[in-house]
């Protein structure tokens, strides 16, 4: 009898030392069992949960959360992201907005990210949907501080400013992902350096109060100097506050790891940010984009004031 050898996925690397979090402790610890319990007792649904995130602890301890709206799947296929493809989407949940305003007033939030789904499905690519969401937890809950990390909307300028115009916004967000010449082996062929950028500078034109926000992911073939550069690429493009970090793959399927930078040189990224004048940055090895998001902004408005006055 012949036995055939099943056909096992590559051997993940294994992760560094400094991949370790802290649990909260004291007062911290009191507020992010709050937080969970309120989540597991309304039966509420946040990506920090679903994606498993490392900084959980820190986020809810801080009163941050993060969800996910649109669906529960993209219509694009990047080669870094957990999240399901599919081409056609169900359509929207039309009580999605009422019912993101009722977690976030429910789970007493003082800064909530909104992240999406790519939905190229949809004329508007789903702006007109991310709005009124937005506008249901603004009326819902007029304190909380609002982060929108939003899709390319398929470069469609004109949805962008359908969606920013007159809205109550903090952050607008987006993500571009990776270095530039990197683009075509991390991100679908619909997505691009050049169109993320169209859309960040176009927002920062159109709402120039609005803080905006990117996020690069290392570990996918770039070089230290390629992030400089593309730090570079973004400050010119208007954006105040970046995040930096570690790139892990979901699974075997995914694209593989390339290396672990040190976190000392997660540092001197941190260091060349400054120095080019982000008004923020959080850089580390298990930093993602929506990382202590309250915490940045906090800062970020302290540094504005500072330099008003």
């Amino acid at each position: 009898m012949t036995v055939k050898k099943l056909k096992m996925a590559p051997d993940r690397p294994r992760l560094p030392d400094w991949f370790r979090t802290r649990l909260p402790t004291g007062e911290l610890l009191k507020k992010f069992n709050q937080t969970k319990a309120t989540v597991t007792g309304n039966m509420l649904n946040t990506v920090c949960q679903e994606a498993r995130c490392p900084n959980i602890h820190e986020c809810w301890a801080a009163k941050d959360a993060t969800f996910m709206i649109a669906g529960q799947e993209c219509t694009r296929g990047c080669r870094f992201c957990a999240v399901g493809t599919i081409k056609l989407p169900p359509p929207l949940e039309l009580d999605e907005p009422a019912k993101l305003a009722d977690a976030i007033q429910t789970m007493g939030l003082n800064h909530a990210v909104i992240t999406v789904v790519n939905r190229d499905d949809l004329p508007d690519s789903g702006a007109g949907h991310y709005r009124r969401c937005l506008e249901a937890v603004r009326a819902r809950s007029p304190s909380v501080t609002l982060e929108l990390l939003c899709s390319d909307l398929a470069g469609d300028l004109g949805d962008l400013a359908m969606l920013l115009e007159g809205l109550e916004l903090e952050v607008f967000a987006h993500n571009v992902e990776c270095v530039p010449r990197l683009d075509s082996r991390v991100r679908d062929a619909r997505a691009s350096f050049d169109q993320s950028i169209s859309i960040l500078k176009e927002a920062k034109r159109l709402r120039p109060e609005i803080l905006t926000k990117s996020s690069i992911m290392v570990g996918l073939g770039e070089t230290d100097e390629e992030v400089g550069q593309t730090l570079v690429l973004l400050k010119n493009a208007g954006v105040d506050l970046v995040t930096i970090g570690q790139y892990l793959a979901p699974s075997g399927q995914h694209l593989a790891v390339d290396r672990f930078p040190e976190p000392t040189q997660f540092d001197k990224w941190a260091i060349i940010a400054e120095d080019l004048g982000f008004l923020g940055c959080a850089s580390g090895p298990l930093v993602r984009s929506s990382y202590k998001a309250g915490d940045l902004l906090a800062r970020a408005t302290a540094r504005l004031r500072t330099e008003m006055d």
